[in-house]
């Protein structure tokens, strides 16, 4: 896909700021990340983790938020490509006078789980012709409150220090100091020349270690061989999984920015790479995401685990043993992505917000909140874990029983469930089915591996959930289960009843159910989560992309294929040209909104691709069979 972008001024003004969401490409190393536009320009970096506060945050503050843009100075069309089964970004930038590609990536290397280099190198390749190039590096830690003081160690080797934060920042070209806080740099290329910029993010404690070589660092030096070795790591990861069938290339691709979100060191799981950007414009709708929610992390273990990446899936079982202490009793329904429990929501007065769509949020107080659905998802994950031929021990056992305990005691009680509703908590109904699965698949568990539970107690209280739900949670004059207890309205959360083991995909109310989302909550062909002003909220949100595959996973595994397939196409077709989704979709203004790349919207897509292929798989062998 190409683009036509305007000319940069060396300021790094644009245009028009604040590009759209889909106009960034992600690059991570499953501990940092970036968000990089087509225009060549680091809008998004958090370092060291990617819940740290940001080294260039111009996304969320044009003007405060610091940037590091590396393209041309006349005006030029953009194309752009991941290579082959990485995240390595291609950026093939065409001006009149020629062309010149852009590899970004943050380097990887085996080991790097708790040795990464905490490295992007932004690699200039001249490829026909001759173009004129401009650096513009502005780094501005803590979400843009500190402007760093930037030291020369070198011809071409600097430092930038600011508070708990430093860059070792190196290239084999000539740099230039504007003021005390940013570097310039403007050069020609011609076909088969390269310019190479590499940014290390080090603790100021350590800045002051004397350089390898002050003229020709380690990190440019290297820089082939580093790039060589990130292509070869990420295509060994890809490679484990079995990913086939008419969708086998969308589903590596979010099977890879999956992986990025995790946090290596920890198992943890990134709902996301970024915070604030908003669900609607103008409303406060402003979220923190960088954080690992318990139910999407499940979600994203086992769909990673059935693709064949299985070592995710124990890293995050072990992570939230080591999360909770052991116990049940302290369960959050997201943590830090060190396992940290206070996420205080705090506002960051330094940055406007997405296009002046404030407030820009730290930290998230949904993590006080109550969801009981959170049982049943950790349930699941050992459910899977035990078929797989993983049994737990004594002591994962005994938090197991904890949590079945809990849901036993819990489902009764309202929560703020799925969507992390703001106002009154609610009986709703998919947190109910979620304590019913844990209890479910805890009996299940015990008699399978042959150990003791409070068989009665639990089986007791599986039975009145379900009595429940099918009495209060169901209105029989439609047919269709409903959002929350003896109230009318449909949630999209309904879709995942078939997931949670409480009804069958094929169960007529379950037809029935996914046919009222489908014609109450879709618009213009994607569905929302719930009715709009049902969440206490003000504005009007986009449509949720991970419900819209979640419609697509249903219908195909009720044999829908027809309607499955315009469903997925319908979600895949707002991915932009990398393949990247975000959390939403404004239908009205064919834009993306909320949290980019969202790891939900990723996870569910290949859960519905799967669906989509066996089920197509099963017509035509059906097909075959009847044929005479």
């Amino acid at each position: 896909m190409t683009a036509q972008v305007g000319a940069l001024a060396l300021d790094g003004s644009a245009e028009r700021p604040y590009p759209d969401i889909e106009d960034y490409g992600f690059i991570a190393d499953c501990h940092s990340a970036a968000l990089i536009s087509r225009s060549g320009s680091i809008d998004w970096c958090c370092m060291p983790r990617l819940d740290s506060p940001s080294v260039f945050g111009r996304l969320l503050g044009w003007e405060n938020g610091g940037f590091c843009r590396l393209a041309p100075t006349p005006p030029f069309t953009v194309s752009r490509r991941y290579r082959e089964d990485s995240l390595v970004l291609e950026t093939t930038f065409a001006t009149a006078s020629g062309r010149v590609r852009l590899t970004d990536c943050f380097t990887m290397r085996r080991g790097g789980r708790h040795h990464p280099r905490k490295q992007i190198i932004r690699l200039a390749e001249g490829l026909a012709g001759r173009v004129d190039m401009a650096l513009v590096l502005c780094p501005r830690f803590d979400y843009g409150a500190v402007k760093p003081w930037i030291r020369r160690l070198g011809k071409s080797l600097f430092t930038a220090v600011g508070g708990a934060d430093g860059l070792r920042i190196a290239a084999d070209f000539p740099l230039a100091m504007d003021g005390r806080h940013d570097l310039t740099a403007r050069f020609s290329l011609e076909a088969g020349q390269r310019a190479c910029l590499s940014l290390t993010y080090i603790r100021p404690e350590n800045l002051d270690e004397p350089p390898d070589s002050p003229d020709a660092p380690e990190e440019i030096a290297e820089h082939e061989a580093r790039l060589e070795e990130t292509l070869d790591w990420w295509r060994t990861w890809t490679a484990k999984g079995g990913t086939t069938g008419a969708h086998a290339d969308f589903i590596r691709r979010s099977a890879i920015v999956l992986k990025a979100l995790a946090c290596a060191p920890t198992g943890a799981i990134a709902a996301a790479a970024t915070t604030s950007l908003p669900e609607a414009p103008g409303v406060g709708r402003n979220w923190d995401y960088r954080f690992s929610w318990v139910r999407d992390s499940v979600f994203t273990v086992l769909t990673l685990a059935e693709l064949g990446y299985v070592k995710e899936a124990d890293g995050f079982r072990r992570f939230m043993e080591r999360s909770t202490a052991g116990s049940a009793e302290e369960l959050q329904i997201l943590y830090g992505l060190g396992g940290e429990r206070r996420l205080e929501e705090l506002p960051i007065s330094e940055l406007e917000g997405y296009r002046g769509n404030g407030p820009v949020r730290r930290g998230n107080a949904a993590h006080e909140q109550v969801q009981h659905d959170i049982y049943g998802e950790l349930l699941s994950l050992a459910w899977h874990w035990q078929r797989r031929g993983c049994s737990p021990d004594d002591d994962y056992w005994e938090f197991l029983v904890q949590t079945v305990d809990c849901a036993a005691r819990s489902w009764q009680l309202p929560d703020h469930g799925l969507w992390e509703m703001r106002g009154e908590p609610r009986h709703f109904v998919h947190s109910k089915a979620g304590c019913w699965s844990a209890l479910d698949r805890g009996l299940r568990l015990a008699a399978a591996l042959s150990r003791p539970c409070p068989h009665e107690r639990w089986a007791t209280a599986r039975d009145e959930i379900r009595q429940s739900i099918e009495t209060r949670g169901y209105d029989p004059a439609r047919g269709v289960f409903v959002q929350a207890f003896d109230r009318p309205e449909l949630d999209a959360a309904l879709l995942r009843l078939p997931s949670l083991g409480f009804v069958t995909y094929d169960d007529p109310r379950m037809i029935r159910t996914a046919e009222a989302i489908a014609e109450e909550l879709a618009e213009d062909g994607l569905v929302r989560r719930y009715a709009q002003g049902n969440d206490n909220l003000p504005g009007r949100e986009g449509t949720f992309l991970a419900c819209t595959f979640w419609l697509a996973e249903c219908l195909a595994r009720q044999g829908r294929v027809p309607e499955a397939k315009a469903a997925f196409e319908r979600g895949r077709g707002v991915a932009n040209d990398l393949g990247l989704l975000a959390e939403e979709f404004d239908a009205a203004r064919g834009r993306m909104c909320g949290n980019f790349p969202q790891g939900l919207s990723h996870l569910s897509a290949i859960a519905a691709a799967v669906a989509l292929d066996e089920a197509e798989k099963a017509q035509t062998t059906a097909r075959a069979a009847e044929a005479p």
